[in-house]
Parts: structure tokens; C-alpha cells; sequence
């Protein structure tokens, strides 16, 4: 079996293509899963499917870890995971009611004319049938109360108990704070919820010998955000070539504390090819898995283009 080079990047499954890399030569892997929040590279996964293949690849990384290394994992809760278990009611939002109309009000009628029906409640309160019904029974962010109604589900659980069923250890977590934006928050609208403004980072270890190297970072680095549990990074602009990119930053900080230079970095969701930019210009080495044949091209594009920045800068230099 072929085994993968380094400084290059693969189109398939991680869940195949992790089985040819050189086992014990990973150093760290940095990578940020799909969400399972319905991006359209997700359009055919379940929840339990995708558990599946989080717990397969977390798995393999038992053997391409070198001891002492690290599997570090960018991801948030999903905010707004459907569930039918859920009560079908949403809170009102009095602020977008356009008729004065309250549930007292209605409930008041109701006493006074306990055999009127919704239609005829309707007509001696001046507002439609479906002001009744709203009053009386709620309203449905997603679209009315026979919608199904969502909640937040935590996924940090799963990937340490994955992980611990792999050999490997929670060794630290970091949080994310982004700036929120109104893509963000747009499904919060109506609710009492908050804007999504963290994701968090879950470092997970392989028992063996680590290296605490302080002078990876220089001093500001040190003080700014390399023993600093909340990292502050402005989220990436605009997604206009992928639709879920994390900031060159978040990579950058990560390798920077947790390999050293020339050490193999892997990234088996490589998408825009994010980690593996942040690797070269860190003087590490890379391997870059994605499965979606669109996103190979878009990061080998953006590398290519590193390097030919990188090479002209030396250039420049020289003369």
C-alpha cells in the first residue's frame, strides 16, 4: 500500500485515506469537522452517521499520532439541532405582534363567551382566526407551531468519550471568541437565545513524551494568547469560495504551540486548505485530506499561490 507524502493534498475520505499515512509520524492534527448544521457537503449525513464518522476518524488517529502528540479539534455545539421530542411552542415575541391583541384579552372573551369558536372570538375582538391561534397556542420560529421545534445539543461529550475509546486524552480546551455577524445570529431573531459568538477547542493527547517549548512563541505571543484559555480572533470576513472557513490565525496559533518546525501537520477536513497555509508558513510540513473535489482545487490554488508569493519575497530579498 502507497503511503501519503507530505506537502501534499488528497481528494477522498478520511475515513480511507488516514489508514495510509505512516503510523507515529503526526505530530499534530488540527482540523474543524462538518457541523451538521445542513451546509450542502452535509446534505446526505444523519446525526448518527455523522457520529460515526467523527468516532472512525478519531479512531485512526490513535495510530498516525506520534506518542506524545496532539489531535486538536475546532467545533461548536449545534445551536439549533431538530428534535421531535421537543414541545412544538415558541415563546412570543411581542415586539413583532401587529395586532394589540393579547392572550388576556382573548382568555377574558373566552369566560365571557364560553361557546364562541376561534372565528367568532375572532370577530368580536377585531383580529383574524390566526391572531387567536398564535395567542393561544404560540408560534414556531421555524415556521409555525406544526414545525419541528430545535434545540442546542452539545457535542464535546461525544468527542471525548470517541477519543478516550481510542487511547487518547482531554488535555486542554480553549475557547474561540469570534466576532458575531448577522449570519451568525439570524436564527436567534426571535428567540431569547444568544448570538453565537464562541467555538471551542478541544486538544486531545496521545500518552508519550511532549515537548514544552517555550520559544516558539516570543513574549508577546506568550502574554497575548499562548497560556491564555479564551484565544480573541476576528471570524474570516466573507465565505464566498467555501462555505465554513476558520481564520489563518486559529491555525496559526495552534501549530505554533503544539509542534515544532519541520513537524508533520495533518488536516483530514483540509477544505480552502487553511491549516496547511498556516503549516507551510510556520515551516512545518503537511498532509491535506478533503473529499470534495472542488475544495482540492481551491487549495492547492491557494497554496500554489503562497508559494509563489514566498518565492518571489525570497527573490526580492536576494537582490
Amino acid at each position: 500500500m502507497n503511503t501519503l507524502a507530505v506537502n501534499n493534498v488528497y481528494c477522498g475520505r478520511s475515513e480511507e485515506l488516514l489508514a495510509q499515512i505512516v503510523p507515529g509520524s503526526i505530530a499534530l492534527s488540527f482540523w474543524s469537522p462538518p457541523y451538521f448544521v445542513g451546509k450542502e457537503y452535509e446534505a446526505n449525513e444523519t446525526y448518527e452517521s455523522w457520529q460515526k464518522m467523527l468516532k472512525t476518524i478519531i479512531k485512526l488517529h490513535s495510530f498516525v499520532l506520534k506518542p506524545g502528540g496532539f489531535m486538536v479539534i475546532n467545533i461548536a455545539d449545534i445551536l439549533a439541532f431538530k428534535d421531535e421530542a421537543m414541545p412544538r411552542i415558541q415563546g412570543m415575541n411581542i415586539s413583532n405582534h401587529k395586532c394589540p391583541i393579547t392572550k388576556e384579552m382573548i382568555l377574558k372573551a373566552k369566560k365571557t363567551y364560553p361557546n364562541y369558536n376561534r372565528d367568532q372570538l375572532a370577530d368580536y375582538l377585531g383580529c383574524s382566526e390566526q391572531t387567536i391561534d398564535r395567542r393561544l397556542n404560540g408560534n414556531n420560529i421555524r415556521g409555525g407551531k406544526y414545525q419541528i421545534q430545535t434545540k442546542v445539543k452539545l457535542v464535546g461529550g461525544n468527542l471525548e468519550l470517541f477519543a478516550h475509546e481510542a487511547g487518547l486524552y482531554l488535555y486542554d480546551k480553549r475557547i474561540w471568541k469570534k466576532d458575531p455577524t448577522w449570519a451568525n445570529s439570524r436564527w436567534t431573531t426571535n428567540t431569547l437565545k444568544a448570538v453565537s459568538e464562541t467555538e471551542d477547542i478541544y486538544i486531545f493527547w496521545k500518552p508519550g513524551e511532549y515537548v514544552v517549548n517555550r520559544s516558539r512563541l516570543s513574549d508577546d505571543e506568550w502574554k497575548e494568547w499562548g497560556y491564555r484559555q479564551m484565544w480573541d480572533i476576528q471570524s474570516v470576513r466573507k465565505n464566498d469560495d467555501h462555505e465554513a472557513k476558520f481564520p489563518e490565525e486559529l491555525a496559526r496559533r495552534v501549530i505554533k504551540l503544539f509542534s515544532d518546525v519541520d513537524d508533520i501537520v495533518l488536516d483530514p477536513f483540509l477544505g480552502s486548505g487553511t491549516t496547511a497555509i498556516a503549516a507551510y508558513k510556520e515551516d512545518r510540513q503537511y498532509i491535506g485530506i478533503e473529499k470534495e473535489e472542488k475544495y482540492i482545487l481551491l487549495a492547492r490554488n491557494n497554496l500554489d499561490n503562497i508559494r509563489t508569493q514566498n518565492q518571489l519575497f525570497e527573490l526580492e530579498s536576494v537582490a
